[in-house]
């Protein structure tokens, strides 16, 4: 039986027991929701900038992650890929050997790095690219980061020098891909295309 406490009845003349509730224990809440908390608010606050990659993909992991600290997983996630850039650009099956990152999760990564990708285009598309470099090495980054395959991509650019099209001329080995100047030339003569920049990643490098 749960203890009891006295109380008096009408002018204190007998002691009257009433039972105790059995007691409930308190659920403290989760220390990462505090943190959760605090770190939307810096976001909200300071902006980007003021986070390291880690707390960015925390904040992504968020919704993908709701119940459980995504610190770890996050640090897990840049120690095995190296930058946000490679974690989203890296491929499922190797997101996938991270601890804590399940096929849903790879997946949602993914997404999110198809919709990076089409901003860093839309950013770089319609405009005079040459003289904008870095622009066009983050998004070839971001394109092509943990491709298990060498790419041979072609930007084709207008007489202004702004983006006509993004393609994926070949695709070989790991370590091997063929390119064919016809192919390029044609292509380039059918979107009407003044100017090139011929892009090529190494993937076993």
């Amino acid at each position: 039986m749960g203890k009891s406490r006295q109380a008096y009845g009408y002018l204190g003349e007998q002691p009257v027991l009433l039972p105790l509730r059995n007691s409930e224990p308190v659920r403290e809440k989760p220390h990462y929701l505090g943190h959760r908390d605090r770190l939307r608010e810096r976001f909200a606050a300071a902006g980007p900038d003021a986070l390291p990659d880690y707390e960015i993909l925390e904040l992504l992991l968020f919704r993908l992650i709701p119940r459980a600290d995504t610190k770890p997983v996050a640090k897990a996630l840049l120690a095995r890929f190296g930058t946000l850039g490679e974690v989203l650009g890296a491929p499922v099956t190797l997101l996938q050997e991270v601890k804590g990152i399940g096929p849903a999760i790879a997946l949602d990564l993914k997404v999110i790095a198809a919709a990076a990708s089409r901003m860093a285009r839309s950013e770089i598309k319609g405009r005079e690219i040459l003289s904008s470099w870095e622009k066009v090495l983050d998004y070839c980054h971001t394109a092509m980061a943990f491709e298990a395959r060498e790419q041979f991509r072609i930007l084709f650019l207008d007489k202004k020098n702004a983006l006509i099209s993004d393609e994926v001329q070949q695709q070989g080995t790991v370590d091997h891909t063929p390119v064919y100047p016809r192919e390029v030339i044609k292509r380039a003569l059918e979107l009407s295309a003044t100017a090139i920049v011929l892009v090529h990643n190494h993937p076993t490098h």
